[in-house]
C-alpha cells in the first residue's frame, strides 16, 4: 500500500523507494513516542505526505526528471502523440500538486488516488469530514487554475 501510494504520486522508482523508507522510519519514530491506534491510516498519511514533500523538493530544485517509468493508463489504440500528451499531463499534475498547500494536496491525493471518503480522509488527517471536503474542494479549484493553461497548450497541439 505504501509503495503504491509513493509510486503513483512520484512516478519514479528511486523516489518512491526513498519515500517508502522515510514513511516507515517516521512510523517507527512515532511508535516510540506514542501508541499508534490505526497503523494503516498512519502509513497512508505518512506515504502521502512524504511523496508530496518530495514533489515539492523536485519543483524547488527545478529538476527535470524522466517520468517514463510511470506506466500510463493506456489503451492499445493510443497513438504515440496521445501517450506523450498523457505523460505531459501527469507531469503537470505532479508539479501542480507540489504547489498546493500541504493539507490541500494531501486531502486531494487521499481522495483521488486512494479513493478515500471524506470521513476516512478526516480520520487520517485528524480533522472533521467537513473540513476534509473543504480541503479537497479548494485543491480542485486551485489545480484547475494551475492546470488550465497546460491543458489548453496540449489541446492546441492537436
Amino acid at each position: 500500500m505504501v509503495w503504491k501510494i509513493a509510486y503513483r504520486l512520484l512516478g519514479n522508482e528511486a523516489d518512491a523507494a526513498d519515500c517508502f523508507q522515510d514513511a516507515f522510519l517516521a512510523a517507527v519514530k512515532m511508535s516510540r513516542r506514542e501508541k499508534i491506534r490505526n497503523v494503516p491510516a498512519l502509513m497512508v498519511r505518512l506515504a502521502t505526505t512524504r511523496a508530496i514533500d518530495r514533489l515539492r523538493q523536485r519543483t524547488r530544485e527545478n529538476r527535470a526528471k524522466q517520468m517514463s517509468e510511470y506506466p500510463p493508463a493506456t489503451h492499445d489504440r493510443q497513438t504515440p502523440v496521445q501517450m506523450a500528451q498523457q505523460q505531459e499531463m501527469l507531469e503537470a499534475l505532479r508539479i501542480a500538486l507540489g504547489r498546493l498547500p500541504e493539507t490541500q494536496s494531501e486531502a486531494f491525493c487521499l481522495k483521488h488516488f486512494q479513493d478515500m471518503s471524506q470521513k476516512q480522509i478526516g480520520q487520517a488527517m485528524g480533522i472533521t469530514a467537513n473540513a476534509a471536503g473543504v480541503l479537497v474542494h479548494r485543491a480542485r479549484i486551485r489545480l484547475e487554475e494551475i492546470l488550465t493553461p497546460s491543458l489548453e497548450n496540449l489541446t492546441e497541439v492537436r
